[in-house]
């Protein structure tokens, strides 16, 4: 959660950082995607490759361990051949999960196009086959350094404009949470209203515990109101 919170921190930065520049004039984004999945496949060789040998040599003292063995050589062997191991779903979380292998985690496309793009889906549907089955985002990064500087009702009125509900912003966020499998919650009260991060799924005392251990283990009953009826209702008192 940290590590895709200051995911999220740098797609902010990006946006309204006028020096992030394209290495070259080209625009291709093939050869943008071959160029960082091939960086992504190498760092995960390196890992690979520090770990195999040590595994190897354990194994031939613990018969256990060769189905480990088979797997991490079965994953050396694609990425040798420059194949991203979230092509193969088949190998077994046990034998990679303490690798923390890039390859291995789910990922977020996010092209950056012209205005016009927002809301071309001849060429949104060719980005997204190019990258097909990983979830594609369509921002338009000069509308959203735009969008930084005005506020809530200026931006939603710029956003209509381009015929958008969310900004760029807000939807990476979005489908971030929906990756990871997260959701927040809120708590109200009279000095402020939070939001909290729990996974989908996770029960009441769960997610007490994200605030305090103690919450979750003397946990009771959670009081809660739907969003739209707090707001609808104007008050937690008549909302109940």
């Amino acid at each position: 959660h940290i590590r895709t919170t200051n995911a999220i921190a740098q797609v902010v930065r990006a946006f309204d950082d006028p020096n992030v520049q394209h290495v070259d004039e080209a625009h291709d984004p093939k050869k943008d995607i071959d160029v960082i999945n091939t960086e992504l496949v190498l760092a995960d060789l390196q890992t690979v490759g520090r770990r195999l040998p040590k595994l190897e040599k354990e194994a031939r003292a613990d018969a256990k361990l060769k189905p480990l063995v088979d797997a991490l050589q079965a994953a050396n062997n694609f990425l040798n051949n420059g194949d991203p191991l979230w092509n193969h779903p088949e190998l077994p979380d046990e034998a990679l999960a303490d690798l923390h292998l890039l390859t291995r985690k789910p990922i977020i496309y996010v092209f950056n196009v012209d205005e016009a793009g927002l809301n071309d889906s001849a060429l949104q549907a060719r980005l997204s086959e190019m990258v097909a089955p990983a979830q594609s985002l369509f921002v338009c990064a000069k509308l959203e350094s735009e969008l930084a500087t005005l506020d809530a009702s200026d931006a939603a009125e710029l956003l209509e404009s381009y015929g958008q509900s969310e900004s760029g912003l807000i939807q990476v966020i979005h489908a971030a949470y929906k990756t990871l499998g997260l959701q927040s919650y809120l708590t109200a009260g009279e000095k402020e209203v939070r939001a909290w991060t729990v996974p989908v799924g996770a029960t009441a005392p769960q997610a007490a515990g994200v605030i305090h251990g103690d919450f979750e283990r003397g946990f009771i009953a959670a009081d809660i109101v739907g969003c739209s009826d707090l707001l609808a209702a104007c008050s937690l008192a008549a909302a109940r």
